[in-house]
C-alpha cells in the first residue's frame, strides 16, 4: 500500500504531543476519553476491518493529537481523502501545523454536522468513519444523533468504527446499526473495545 512520507520540516514531538493532551483532559474531561493518547495496539486494533483499497473517503472525529490521523495517512491510498472533525481548537491547531498532507482536510465542528462538512468539501460518501469521541457520557439524544447522522453519511457497505473505554453506547448504536462486532484491546491503558457498525451494501 502506498506510504505518504510525513513532511520533515514538522516533526512531532511525542513530549509536547502528551502534555497538549493532558492539558486539555483536565480542562475539558467530558470531551476526551482518556487523559493519555491511545497506545499502537488499539491503533491497530481499530483501523483493522478497514479495506484500504476502497477507502476512498475516511472521516474520523475527535482526532486529538492524531495518534490515529497520521497512521491512517501512512496507510491509506495515494488519492484518498480524510477528514478529520474536532471541537477542539487547539487540537485543529496542532493537527494542521504538524500534519501538512495535501489528503488531509482537518474541520473545527461537531460530528453531528458530518454531512455538511463533506457538502462543503465537495466529497462522496465515506467508506468508514473512525469515531473515538466518549459516547458513553454524553446524553443519550446527542449520541444518538451522532449515531443516526453517521449512519446516514457512510456509503452502502460502510461502516463506523467506534472505540470507547465503557459499553454505554452499545444499547444505542445497535438500535442504529442492528448487529454490531465487539472486541476488546487490553494492552491498551485504559483498556479499550471496539464497536464494528457496519451498513447493507456492496
Amino acid at each position: 500500500m502506498p506510504e505518504h512520507a510525513r513532511s520533515p520540516s514538522s516533526p512531532r514531538k511525542p513530549l509536547s504531543e502528551a502534555l497538549l493532551f493532558a492539558s486539555n483532559f483536565l480542562r475539558h474531561p467530558n470531551m476526551l476519553g482518556s487523559i493519555i493518547p491511545s497506545s499502537r495496539f488499539l491503533v491497530d486494533l481499530v483501523l483493522e476491518p478497514i479495506d484500504w483499497g476502497r477507502a476512498r473517503v475516511i472521516v474520523e472525529y475527535g482526532p486529538g493529537i492524531g495518534t490515529f490521523t497520521g497512521e491512517i495517512l501512512r496507510r491509506m491510498r495515494s488519492d484518498a481523502r480524510l477528514v478529520v472533525i474536532e471541537t477542539n481548537r487547539d487540537f485543529v491547531r496542532f493537527l494542521r501545523k504538524t500534519l501538512p498532507d495535501p489528503r488531509l482536510h482537518v474541520v473545527h465542528d461537531s460530528a453531528t454536522e458530518v454531512r455538511p462538512v463533506l457538502m462543503r468539501l465537495a466529497l462522496p460518501a465515506p467508506r468508514y468513519i473512525i469515531s473515538g469521541i466518549p459516547l458513553g457520557s454524553m446524553p443519550d439524544p446527542l449520541r444518538a444523533d451522532i449515531a443516526a447522522k453517521s449512519r446516514a453519511a457512510l456509503e452502502p457497505g460502510g461502516a463506523f468504527l467506534v472505540y470507547q473505554f465503557t459499553a454505554r453506547a452499545l444499547p444505542t448504536l445497535q438500535r442504529t446499526f442492528g448487529d454490531v462486532r465487539r472486541s476488546f484491546e487490553r494492552r491498551n491503558f485504559p483498556p479499550a473495545q471496539l464497536f464494528l457498525c457496519e451498513t447493507r451494501g456492496t
